[in-house]
């Protein structure tokens, strides 16, 4: 069954062009950004500036409902679950599109009260989609899934708008841990829509590409 929705190449172009037009992602070669690793990159993405873009929110959250119904199917999920924090306002923007309850995973136990990690009515048997902004090399991933685990519940589909694509071991790592990743674009797709808006110097998109096609190497040469 085909949706009335653009292929997959036309979805990941429009989301980096979203991306670029609302200030989502940055590259600068000259003043390096600084990661919460400590390590350092020429490129930038901060995913929750999309929800105060109400077209561009709406857009991407239907392209990621189609997205995730053509790779998983239709009836796949009994509950979609968002990640703290950011993945909070998307899973809750995702429920709605599948008609799903929503329910949230804390990085770790409050401290108090039930102590729970899950907020929200998640019970045993249900199939649960994990929805975050993004993926880097899936680390952060692995512990709400297992959270999600923990109740009884299943969790084998994680869905995000922006996955980095450079790290060769996201998938497999998360494929090891019996989760398939599903996402609209990644660094690549921004690179190649800056290269044809001419959002950047030449100079700037070429150690952006030198920076994706290493990430590691880049990093250890520039701090």
């Amino acid at each position: 069954m085909s949706l009335p929705y653009p292929t997959r190449e036309e979805i990941a172009r429009l989301t980096a062009r979203m991306l670029l037009e609302i200030k989502a992602v940055d590259f600068n070669a000259e003043q390096p950004f600084t990661y919460a690793s400590g390590l350092k990159g020429p490129t930038y993405v901060d995913c929750r500036r999309i929800i105060s873009f109400p077209r561009v929110r709406q857009t991407l959250m239907d392209f990621l409902a189609a997205t995730v119904m053509r790779d998983a199917g239709f009836e796949a999920f009994d509950n979609v679950a968002g990640g703290e924090t950011a993945g909070i306002p998307f899973a809750a923007m995702m429920a709605e599109r599948l008609a799903l309850p929503m329910t949230y995973v804390r990085k770790k136990p409050k401290g108090y009260g039930r102590n729970a990690r899950i907020e929200g009515v998640m019970t045993e048997g249900q199939r649960v989609l994990l929805v975050e902004d993004l993926t880097t090399d899936g680390g952060s991933k692995l512990s709400f899934v297992d959270a999600i685990r923990e109740t009884g519940a299943s969790c084998a589909h994680t869905a995000v708008i922006f996955y980095y694509g450079i790290f060769s071991e996201t998938t497999q790592r998360l494929a090891d841990h019996g989760v398939q990743l599903h996402h609209l674009c990644t660094w690549w797709d921004v690179l190649e829509e800056a290269r044809k808006q001419e959002a950047f110097d030449q100079k700037t998109l070429d150690e952006v590409r030198t920076f994706l096609t290493n990430p590691r190497a880049w990093q250890a040469a520039n701090g």
